[in-house]
C-alpha cells in the first residue's frame, strides 16, 4: 500500500545525538578532571530515536486508518540491540539495562532511509558537547535513491543541558557540578520538498524542546511527529493547504501541475549569491554535466541554492549524483569520475581545490566560479542572445521584500506579516520561474525542428549546423549529456509541459507559418530583409561601442545567422501574473492522539471538504477536483474504500490530470467480497473498476523511452527501410512521395538503394538547403517579391532572350537576375504559363538545347539556353505549372506544396546520380504532370464557383487520414482570457486524433490533440468553454477550449457513443443529450456533468440524436423515432416496404414544413416523410449517387453528401437541394473518396470532409 498511497507531509522523524552511555562517561570524566578552558568535546553521533507512522493501532489492523501511511519497514531497535550486544563488553551491556527497559518497544524504520550516513549528515560539522549553550541552527538534506527518487529533510540542531539528567540518574545532586550541553539533531523527513513548511514546523516545536527533560524527549517528539503525519500533501494545482501549529499558521504549496515541481523556498537566493553573468556560468556547467562542488560557511545555504539551481534548469532534470551536503568523512565522494553536484563547507575549499582535478568550484559566500586546476573557468558559455535576455530579465526583478512594504502599515500580527511575505515570495518565485524557463526555451527552441516524432529520431548534426560558430562547442557538449537525452524523450513524447506552451506562445509569425506548411527550409524575403537589418544594426552598435543589452527594444535581439530560429521571446510572454492560489485550512490537531481522536479529526476534515465541494461545484471544476482528491485520500486512510473510489471517479468529470492511477488500482485490488458486491450495484464504480482492469492489461510502450540519433545507412535499403530513413532525416514525410523517390533511385533489377547513393542524395539535398540560406538577392529584387516567397532553385549563368543572367524560381514565379545589374526581370508567373517545351538553338555547327516558355502576360516567347540543365528545368517548370493550375482549379494549396517537393527531389536525384539516366529517373517524380491525365484539370464550373478553399488536416502526417467528424465553433466559445477569439474548426481524424483550425485563416492551430485511442463519432460545442466528443470506446471526452486539453471524461455509457445534441432553448441550463448504439439515451446537466435522466430505446442500432421543438428524434438503422422528453416513443417512421431492407444513414427534421428528410447508406434516393402522417410523401432520386452518408440544412437549402460509383473519377459529390421545391440546384464534385461528414459555419460556409484516400476538407460558399 505504501508505495501507491501519496505520502503525507511527514515520512519520519529521526533524533540524532550522542548516546547516553557516552554522555555519562564524558560527564563522569569531567567530574574527575574538569576541562579548564571549556573547549567543546566532539563525540560520535548516533541515531537515538526513530518515529514513523503508524503511531496508533487498534485490534483489527485491516481497518486502521493511520496504518495505511506505513511503508515497508525494518526493525531499528532490535537491529541496533543485536549489533551492540555483539560488540559491547558485559559491563557496558549491564549499564544499558535500564535504557533497554524504557525503550524496549520495536520501532519500524522506512526502508529508504539510510541510517548509516544519516548521523554524519545531521552533524556535518561534528557533534559537540560544550559548557555553554548555543543558538539553534537549521540545515537541509536531500537523499536520492538508485531510481532517482528524492527524499527531503530539514534538520534542526539544538543544545540541551544534560548535566541535570545525568546527575539524577547517578543519584547525585546536580548543585555545584559543571553545566554540560550536548547537541541534538531533529531530522524531519518528507517525500516532498517542503523546506519552509518543515522549518516552520520545527520552529514551532522548539519552545517545547527547550523546556523538556531528556527523559521526556521521545514522548514530545512522538507527539509532534504524529501531528505532522496527519497532514496530507496537497494535490497538484492552485490549491494550497494550511494548518496551525501554534503560534504559526503554516502553508503547504502545491505544484502548478502534475509535471511541475513543488516550490517551497526562496528562488531568488542564487540571485543574491551571484551576479547574472556568474549565475549563467553555473547553469552552463550544469547543462554540460560537469563535476560541480558548492562551498559555503552556512550548511543551510548549500542545499537551498542547489535546489534553486536545479529548478532553474527545469524541465531538464539532473540525472547524476546529487549530494548537496557532504560531511567531513564524505569528502572522498568528490573523487567520483562521473558528473555530480555536491556541497562542502568552505573550510574544505583549499583542500579540495588542491587535491582534486577537473572540478568546478562555486563559492556561494563570495559568488566566485572557478576550476580546481585554474582560477578561471574555461568552459563554453550559454549562447549570447539567450544569456543577454536572461541578464536583462534578472535586472528587472525586485528581490527586496522591504522595498515593497514601504507604503504599508506595520503588521501587528505575525501570521498576517507572514501571509504578506508569502504572497510577495509567491509572485517573485513565479517571475523567476518564467525567466529561467524563457532561458531554457531560448537555448533549446529549435530542437523540435530537428525531431522526427514517428521514428523518434533527433538529427543532431543538422541542428548543430544551424548554430552560430561561437555556440558550436556549447551545443556539442550539451547534446551528449544525460540531462538533454531525458529532455529529448519528453519532446518526442509531445509532452505539453510549460516548456512546450511557452515555446508555442512565443513563436514569431514566420515560425508559425513554417510550422503550418510541410515544405523544405528556405528563407523568405521577409527573413532576408530582417537578417540584413539585424546585421546593419549590429555593425552600427559595434562602431558606437554599444552592446545589445542596452537596446530599448527587446525585439531587436537576434543573431545575424538564421534569425528566424534564434528569435528571442518578447516581454509579452512574461507579463502574465500568477493567479493567487486558493487556500484550504485543515482542522486543528486533536488534543490526544488516540485512535478515536484521529478518527474524529479525519471526520471533521471530511466535513470541511464536503462544505468546500458544495460551495464550488458549479463554479470551479479544477478546484472541485482538488477537493475530491483530498476527500478520496482521507477516505482511503479511513478504509472507506468505496467512498474513496467514488471520489476518485468524480475526477473523471472534473480533472483527469490528477487521477491517481496507482492508488485507485490498489483500492480496487483490496476490495473485500462484500465491497465488490456493493460496487457492482453502483454503475459508476463498476465502470471505474472495469476501466482500471482494462488499463492494467495494456502493456507499456517501450518506445517512449527510446531516442535515436540519425545516422546514414551503411547497407542497401529495401523499400520499407528507405521510407524510414527518408522520414528520419527530415527530407519528406509523405509515404507515397517516398515510394516515387525509391523508384527514381533504383533500377528494375535490384530494387534496393545503394547506401553510397543515398549518402550522395542526402548530402546534395542538405548542401542545396544550406546554400539557399545564404542566397544573395539585391534589395530592389527583394522589394518586388512577396514577403512569403522563397527562392527554391537558381540556375547557372545562361544566355536568354532577355540577356545573360541567372534564372530563379520561387513558389509563385520565374524571374531573371541579369548579370552585372541589380535588376529584376520577371519571366512569368506559373499560372500565366501557356506552353513549355524544349527546342534547340543553332550555335556554329552545333545545336544547343534551350527551354521555351510561352505565357499569357507577354506576347514573345522566353527562351533560355540552359545547355545540360535544359531537360531538368523542363521537368521542373512543367511540374510547377501543373501544380499551380491544379491548386487554382481545385482551390487546394497542397498541390503547389506537392509540386515544390517534387521539384526539389528531382533536383537532388539529378545531382546525386550524375548519369545519362538521371533525367529519366527524375521524371518518375513528376507526379502532378502525370496526375493531370488521371484527375480532371478542369473542375466543373459550378463546383469551381462554389468551392472557396480546400485544407488538409493530415498535412503533418505521413499518410492522409479519414475525416470522421467536423465541428465549427464560433468565436465566443473560446475563453476571453486566451486572447484568441477567432472561430475554430474541429476535425476528428482516425485513432482519436483531433486537429483544430483557425476558421478565419484556415491555418492549423493544434495539429494533434489526442482524445482516447478510438474513433470519434460525434462532437458538440457548449458555451462553457467545452467541446464534447463521443467515442467508439463509450466515453464522452470533454476538451477545455482554454487549455486545449482533454481533462474530463463522462463514462456513464456502456457502449459506443453515437450522438450528441443540446437543447438550445434552455440556454442557461444547457441541457445536453447523448446516445449510444445500444439505445441508451442520457440527459446531462452540462454544468455539474451529472446525469439527470436516463431512458432506453429499443432498436437495432441507435446512430444519431437530435432535439427539435422539445422532442427527441432518434436515428436508428431501421427507423426514425420521435420521443417525448420523458422517453416515451411518440412516432416511429420506417422505410417503404420495397426498400425496407435498406438502412437509414442520416435524417433532418423540418418542424415548420412538417417534414422529415432521410437518407440511406446503400440507396441513392432521399425520402421525405410527413411528420403527422408518418408516411413517405416524396422520393427524390439523386442522379449518380449510390448512397447517402450525411445531410444538413443551411437556410432554405439541403446539403447532401453522397457516394458515387467506384469507377467514377470523383467518388463523392455534394448535392444542394431546395427545401421547398425539392429540386437539385447544384451538383458539386467534392472529393476523390466518399464524403464522410458535413457541417455549417454560421450559414456562410458548408464544410465537407472525405475518407482516407482523399483526406481533404472542402469549404463551400453558401448563397
Amino acid at each position: 500500500m505504501g508505495e501507491h498511497l501519496p505520502a503525507a507531509l511527514l515520512e519520519a522523524c529521526v533524533v540524532v545525538g550522542a548516546s547516553s552511555e557516552k554522555l555519562r562517561e564524558l560527564y563522569l570524566s569531567c567530574l574527575e578532571s574538569p576541562v579548564s578552558n571549556g573547549s567543546p568535546v566532539s563525540l560520535e553521533p548516533e541515531v537515538l530515536h526513530i518515529l514513523a507512522p503508524p503511531f496508533v493501532s487498534r485490534l483489527h489492523t485491516d481497518t486502521d486508518p493511520v496504518r495505511l501511511h506505513g511503508r515497508r519497514r525494518r526493525s531499528f531497535i532490535r537491529k541496533k540491540r543485536e549489533h551492540l550486544s555483539s560488540t559491547a563488553s558485559p559491563a557496558a551491556a549491564q549499564g544499558r539495562a535500564g535504557v533497554e527497559q524504557r525503550g524496549s518497544e520495536d520501532v519500524s524504520v522506512p526502508e529508504d532511509i539510510d541510517l548509516v550516513a544519516l548521523p554524519q549528515l545531521c552533524f556535518p560539522g561534528g557533534l559537540q558537547v560544550s559548557s555553554e549553550p548555543r543558538e539553534e541552527q537549521f540545515h537541509f538534506l536531500v537523499f536520492t535513491d538508485v531510481f532517482g527518487n528524492k527524499t527531503f529533510s530539514v534538520v534542526m540542531q539544538c543544545f540541551k543541558a544534560i548535566s541535570d539528567d545525568l546527575s539524577q540518574n547517578s543519584n547525585q545532586n546536580g548543585t555545584g557540578y559543571p553545566k554540560m550541553f550536548s547537541a541534538f539533531s531533529f531530522c524531519v523527513i518528507s517525500k516532498y520538498p517542503f523546506f519552509t513548511a518543515l522549518k516552520d514546523s520545527l520552529s514551532c516545536f522548539l519552545p517545547q524542546l527547550r523546556t523538556c527533560r531528556l527523559s521526556d524527549l521521545e514522548d514530545r517528539v512522538k507527539d509532534f511527529t504524529a501531528k505532522l503525519a496527519l497532514v496530507p500533501a496537497p494535490p497538484p494545482g492552485h490549491l494550497h493547504l494550511m494548518f496551525t501549529l501554534r503560534p504559526l499558521t503554516i502553508t503547504l504549496p502545491s505544484g502548478e501541475d502534475r509535471d511541475s515541481p513543488t516550490v517551497d523556498l526562496q528562488l531568488h537566493l542564487p540571485l543574491l549569491c551571484f551576479r547574472p553573468q556568474q549565475l549563467l556560468q553555473v547553469l552552463s556547467c550544469l547543462l554540460q554535466e560537469q563535476r560541480v562542488v558548492l562551498f559555503s560557511a552556512d550548511w543551510a545555504r548549500l542545499t537551498l541554492v542547489a535546489e534553486c539551481l536545479l529548478l532553474f534548469l527545469w524541465p531538464l532534470s539532473w540525472q547524476h549524483p546529487y549530494v548537496p551536503v557532504l560531511s567531513r568523512s564524505m569528502l572522498d565522494f568528490l573523487m567520483a569520475p562521473t558528473a555530480f553536484l555536491m556541497g562542502c563547507h568552505i573550510s574544505h575549499y583549499e583542500e579540495v581545490a588542491s587535491e582534486t582535478d577537473d572540478l568546478v568550484l562555486i563559492n556561494l559566500d563570495n559568488g566566485s566560479v572557478s576550476t580546481s586546476c585554474s582560477e578561471t573557468l574555461d568552459l563554453p558559455d550559454i549562447p549570447v542572445s539567450a544569456a543577454e535576455c536572461f541578464t536583462q530579465r534578472c535586472q528587472s526583478l525586485h528581490t527586496q521584500f522591504d522595498l515593497s512594504q514601504c507604503h504599508r502599515a506595520s503588521s501587528t500580527d505575525i501570521n498576517e506579516h507572514r501571509a504578506q511575505r508569502r504572497t510577495w515570495q509567491h509572485n517573485l518565485n513565479h517571475g523567476i520561474q518564467r525567466i529561467s524557463l524563457e532561458l531554457i526555451v531560448n537555448i533549446f527552441r529549435d530542437v523540435c525542428s530537428h525531431l522526427n516524432y514517428e521514428h523518434r529520431v533527433f538529427n543532431s548534426e543538422e541542428f548543430l549546423k544551424t548554430r552560430e560558430p561561437n555556440e558550436q562547442l556549447f551545443y556539442t557538449k550539451v547534446l551528449e549529456t544525460h540531462i538533454f537525452h531525458s529532455f529529448l524523450k519528453d519532446r518526442l513524447n509531445k509532452k505539453m509541459d510549460n516548456f512546450a506552451k511557452m515555446e508555442l506562445s512565443t513563436r514569431s509569425e514566420t515560425q508559425k507559418m513554417k510550422a503550418k506548411v510541410e515544405l523544405p527550409r528556405r528563407p523568405t524575403m521577409q527573413e532576408i530583409q530582417e537578417r540584413r537589418r539585424s546585421s546593419v544594426t549590429e555593425l552600427q552598435l559595434k562602431r558606437q561601442g554599444m552592446s545589445l543589452p542596452n537596446l530599448g527594444d527587446h525585439n531587436l535581439l537576434s543573431l545575424p545567422r538564421n534569425s528566424l530560429l534564434h528569435k528571442i521571446t518578447t516581454d509579452q510572454a512574461l507579463k502574465t501574473s500568477p493567479k493567487p492560489p486558493k487556500m484550504f485550512k485543515l482542522p486543528d490537531f486533536p488534543a490526544s492522539l488516540s485512535f478515536h481522536s484521529i478518527q474524529s479529526y479525519y471526520m471533521e476534515l471530511v466535513q470541511q471538504l464536503n462544505k468546500a465541494i458544495f460551495s464550488v461545484q458549479h463554479e470551479n471544476s479544477a478546484l472541485l477536483a482538488r477537493f475530491y482528491y483530498l476527500r478520496g485520500l482521507i477516505n482511503t486512510l479511513c478504509s472507506r474504500r468505496l467512498d474513496a473510489l467514488s471520489d476518485f471517479q468524480s475526477l473523471c468529470k472534473t480533472d483527469m490530470a490528477i487521477f491517481p492511477t496507482a492508488l485507485v488500482t490498489w483500492l480496487v485490488d483490496s476490495l473485500h467480497r462484500d465491497e465488490r458486491q456493493q460496487a457492482d450495484r453502483r454503475p459508476e464504480l463498476k465502470r471505474l473498476i472495469l476501466k482500471v482492469k482494462t488499463e492494467n492489461e495494456k502493456t507499456s510502450d517501450p518506445g517512449k523511452d527510446h531516442v535515436k540519433k540519425f545516422e546514414l545507412p551503411k547497407k542497401p535499403l529495401c523499400l520499407e527501410e528507405f521510407v524510414r530513413c527518408v522520414q528520419e532525416c527530415g527530407i519528406v514525410k509523405d509515404v507515397a512521395t517516398i515510394h516515387r523517390l525509391f523508384d527514381a533511385l533504383t533500377d528494375d533489377v535490384s530494387k534496393q538503394v545503394d547506401p553510397d547513393l543515398f549518402r550522395d542524395f542526402y548530402m546534395f539535398w542538405k548542401e542545396t538547403e544550406a546554400e539557399a540560406q545564404h542566397v544573395n538577392l539585391p534589395s530592389d529584387v527583394i522589394e518586388q517579391l512577396d514577403n512569403s516567397e522563397c527562392v527554391f532553385k537558381l540556375s547557372s549563368c545562361v544566355k536568354t532572350s532577355h540577356g545573360v543572367g541567372k534564372i530563379a524560381m520561387t513558389q509563385k514565379r520565374l524571374f531573371l537576375l541579369p548579370e552585372g545589374r541589380a535588376h529584376f526581370l520577371e519571366i512569368t508567373k506559373f499560372r500565366d504559363i501557356q506552353e513549355v517545351k524544349v527546342s534547340s538553338a543553332p550555335f556554329l555547327l552545333l545545336r544547343i538545347p534551350s527551354l521555351c516558355i510561352k505565357c499569357s502576360s507577354r506576347p514573345e516567347v522566353f527562351e533560355a539556353n540552359l545547355k545540360t540543365e535544359t531537360e531538368l528545368w523542363n521537368l521542373v517548370v512543367k511540374e510547377m505549372w501543373t501544380g499551380r493550375k491544379m491548386a487554382d482549379q481545385h482551390k487546394d494549396p497542397q498541390y503547389m506544396n506537392q509540386a515544390l517537393t517534387n521539384v526539389l527531389l528531382m533536383d537532388a536525384v539529378v545531382g546525386s546520380l550524375q548519369t545519362q539516366k538521371s533525367i529519366l529517373a527524375a521524371s518518375k517524380l513528376a507526379y502532378l504532370d502525370k496526375l493531370k491525365l488521371e484527375v480532371p484539370m478542369e473542375v466543373p464550373q459550378v463546383t469551381s464557383e462554389t468551392l472557396k478553399h480546400k485544407i488538409n488536416p493530415s498535412q503533418h502526417l505521413s499518410e492522409p487520414q479519414s475525416v470522421h467528424v467536423l465541428l465549427y465553433t464560433p468565436g465566443q466559445l473560446t475563453s476571453a482570457d486566451s486572447g484568441e477569439m477567432n472561430p475554430k474548426l474541429w476535425v476528428a481524424l482516425s485513432g482519436g486524433r483531433v486537429v483544430v483550425f483557425d476558421a478565419t485563416t484556415w491555418s492549423i492551430l493544434h495539429d494533434c490533440i489526442m482524445v482516447g485511442e478510438a474513433q470519434l463519432n460525434c462532437m458538440l460545442g457548449l458555451v462553457q468553454e467545452q467541446v464534447w466528443m463521443g467515442s467508439v470506446d463509450s466515453v464522452i471526452y470533454i476538451i477545455d477550449t482554454h487549455s486545449m486539453s482533454c481533462n474530463k471524461q463522462l463514462t456513464e455509457h456502456r457502449h459506443e457513443v453515437t450522438g450528441l445534441t443540446v437543447d438550445t432553448r434552455e440556454h442557461k441550463s444547457q441541457v445536453t443529450y447523448s446516445c449510444s448504439c445500444d439505445g441508451t439515451i442520457l440527459l446531462w446537466d452540462s454544468l455539474s456533468l451529472k446525469v439527470k435522466r436516463q431512458f432506453y430505446l429499443s432498436c437495432s442500432r441507435l446512430s444519431s440524436i437530435q432535439i427539435h421543438d422539445g422532442s427527441l428524434w432518434c436515428g436508428c438503422v431501421d427507423s426514425i423515432v420521435e420521443l417525448k422528453k420523458s422517453g416515451i416513443p411518440q412516432r416511429r417512421i420506417v422505410l417503404p416496404d420495397d426498400v425496407r431492407s435498406c438502412s437509414f444513414s442520416c435524417f433532418l427534421v423540418m418542424i415548420e414544413q412538417g417534414q422529415l428528410w432521410t437518407g440511406c447508406s446503400d440507396l441513392g434516393d432521399l425520402f421525405v416523410f410527413s411528420i403527422k402522417s408518418r408516411r413517405s410523401s416524396k422520393r427524390i432520386p439523386l442522379s449518380g449517387s449510390s448512397g447517402v452518408s450525411c445531410m444538413i440544412q443551411v437556410k432554405n437549402q439541403i446539403w447532401v453528401g453522397c457516394r458515387t460509383d467506384r469507377e467514377a473519377q470523383w467518388r463523392s459529390q455534394v448535392l444542394v437541394l431546395d427545401s421547398d421545391t425539392h429540386a437539385v440546384n447544384k451538383e458539386l464534385q467534392a472529393h476523390t473518396d466518399s464524403t464522410q461528414t458535413l457541417c455549417s459555419a454560421e450559414g456562410r460556409y458548408v464544410l465537407s470532409g472525405s475518407a482516407r484516400a482523399d483526406g481533404r476538407i472542402a469549404i463551400w460558399k453558401v448563397e
